[in-house]
Formats: C-alpha cells, sequence, structure tokens
C-alpha cells in the first residue's frame, strides 16, 4: 500500500503495522440502454484512503488528481473486500499533484503573513483551480479578501465556506476564528450570523461558539439574542470566562435586557461571580478558550469589543478598558 511520506527502508521502518494511506480504486458495471443495446460498463473510481488510528477513511479524487469533497469512513474488512490498491498511480500521478497544491497553500499563508495581498491571492487562486473544495485555500484567499476589505469577493468565498462541513472540523479551528472575527470586522454582520448559525449546526454543545454568536448578535444591536447566547453557553460550561465577563459588561453599561437579569444573576450565581462581584480583568490578547468538551471546531472565543463609548442606542462599541479581546487562537 502506497504512503504520502518518502518510502522508508527496511532497517528505517517501524515493527509495528503502518497504518494505510495511498490511493486505491473501486469498480462498479452498470447496464447502458435498453433492450437489444443493453451493454455493460465498468466504471472505475480512484480514491485516497487514509488510517488515522482505528478510523479509515477515503476521499474520491477529483479530474486534477487530488483528493476532494466528503470523505466517509469505511471498515478495513470493505477496504479488503472492495477496493484495490493503485500505487503506481499514486506515486506518478496523485501524490505529485497533492504536493503542489500543499506547496501553493503554504506559499500563499507565507505571503499573507507578510502582508502581499496580492501575491497570496495569486498563490491561492492556483491552489483552488487543483481543488476548489480545498478548505486551507478558501479560507486563505477569503482572509485576503477580507484584510483588503474586498467585501464582494469575500462574500463569493464565505458562500462557498457555509457549505463545506470540513470547514467546520477542529483542524481548522485558527482559520475557522480568524475567519469569523474578519467578517465581523467587516461589518459583514448577517454573514457572521449565518457563519456561525452553520457551525452550531454542527456542534451546538460548543460554548465558544454560542460566545461568538453572541458578539455578532451584540453587534447587531440584538441584545435579547446576544443573552440567550451567552446563557446557552454559560448552561454548557456555567464557568465559561469570556461568558461570564460578557454578561458583567452588559450590566455595567446597562444593556442587559430587564426581562434577562434573572437569567442573568442565576448564571452570575452559579458561577460564584454576582452583580456585586468586581470588574473582571482584562485578558491577554491571543489568550484561547478551548471547547469544553473538544467537540466541533474548538474555537477561541471572539470577545472583541468596537471601539469608542458604548450606548444603549448604539450597542456593540467598547472602550479599549473593557474586557473583551480578540482572540484568534
Amino acid at each position: 500500500m502506497s504512503n504520502i511520506s518518502a518510502p522508508q527502508t527496511a532497517s528505517s521502518r517501524p515493527q509495528q503495522q503502518p497504518e494505510v494511506r495511498g490511493v486505491f480504486s473501486t469498480q462498479e458495471i452498470r447496464k447502458v440502454g435498453t433492450g437489444t443495446t443493453t451493454r455493460k460498463t465498468v466504471q472505475k473510481t480512484f480514491w485516497f484512503v487514509e488510517q488515522h488510528g482505528d478510523v479509515i477513511e477515503c476521499q474520491p479524487l477529483n479530474t486534477n488528481y487530488v483528493p476532494s469533497g466528503p470523505k466517509r469512513k469505511i471498515s478495513m474488512e470493505d477496504l479488503i473486500a472492495k477496493f484495490s490498491p493503485e500505487p503506481e498511480f499514486y506515486m506518478n500521478s496523485v501524490y505529485p499533484k497533492m504536493q503542489e497544491l500543499q506547496q501553493s497553500i503554504k506559499q500563499g499563508d507565507k505571503y499573507r503573513e507578510n502582508g502581499e495581498g496580492f501575491a497570496a491571492e495569486y498563490e491561492y487562486s492556483r491552489a483552488l483551480k487543483v481543488d476548489e473544495d480545498n478548505v486551507r485555500a478558501n479560507f486563505g484567499i477569503g482572509l485576503t479578501y477580507l484584510e483588503r476589505g474586498d467585501a464582494g469577493k469575500a462574500q463569493d468565498i464565505f458562500e462557498r465556506l457555509v457549505k463545506l462541513d470540513a470547514a467546520f472540523e477542529p483542524q481548522h479551528k485558527h482559520l475557522f476564528n480568524e475567519f469569523g472575527i474578519n467578517l465581523r470586522k467587516n461589518k459583514m454582520l448577517a454573514e457572521s450570523r449565518e457563519y456561525y448559525a452553520r457551525a452550531l449546526q454542527l456542534s451546538p454543545k460548543d460554548e465558544n461558539l454560542n460566545m461568538n454568536m453572541a458578539r455578532v448578535l451584540l453587534e447587531s444591536r440584538d441584545l435579547e439574542g446576544c443573552v440567550d447566547y451567552l446563557l446557552e453557553a454559560l448552561r454548557l460550561a456555567p464557568r465559561h470566562e469570556p461568558s461570564l465577563k460578557f454578561l458583567r459588561w452588559l450590566i455595567q453599561k446597562d444593556m442587559a435586557p430587564a426581562d434577562k437579569m434573572e437569567a442573568i444573576q442565576q448564571a452570575l450565581a452559579a458561577a460564584g461571580q454576582g452583580s456585586g462581584a468586581a470588574t473582571p480583568e482584562v485578558p491577554s490578547p491571543g489568550g484561547e478558550t478551548p471547547a469544553a468538551d473538544g467537540s466541533g471546531p474548538a474555537v477561541a472565543a471572539d470577545a472583541a469589543q468596537p471601539e469608542g463609548e458604548p450606548s444603549a442606542a448604539a450597542p456593540g462599541t467598547a472602550t479599549a478598558s473593557d474586557p473583551f479581546v480578540d482572540t484568534t487562537a
């Protein structure tokens, strides 16, 4: 079975059974036509198969010979019975294309980190020509557009990302959180709500996602909804510090809805932070609050407040001394 890494020599090969990683094919016989014109055809499908512990996943190859699209889990029994290894095809065609794709993304990330937006856009675009559903490339080019303030192009990428379940997987948590923050900073509030709503569909028990949705609703001037999501975050994790600080800040600014005060006080009391508690300290920028149960994107809470003096007429603004900072993890 072929491996994505360079082949190991016999002396360096580990003694334990190696995990499966390579290209396999399946064949399906189909009937085409009707009556006397009926004939059988064989359809061959290529898959990239990768094993992680006891889990084996297969992903179809696209027309550019790279893994793309949704993954599905299979058993070792199915792999042995229904899949045929294709080591030469993998080494000669698929592996080089995968390397080329990853190199474009890596180069794009480097350019973006250095503030070279147009060069980053070029590299991400190259990657997307090979795999238009690549999560890292889509996040990368989307962030490039958002950092440039190009809301139109960012909107196109946003619409693609929310349809990709893989965008909300834990391994992409840093990009996920950074993209969500940048949507909000670019005043794309409707998109921010849809973004976090989609994530909550997949991971409803993630307190950080509930907190981040509350942050967007605050800026959207939906204080009722804002508090509801904060209370849900605290129901899931009663001592979730960003949500507790958020509620205390709302009380201090007289922005907490009157009909929510009883529930707010109960949540604060459950965490040992009554209304008379001291103002919480400002957390350090870049801090991360991991998900309590480890499920979903496990994003860090985005608790940043925009600048300016808060008022009941314009909720969602705060001074630099308020207890919220962006956490891009």
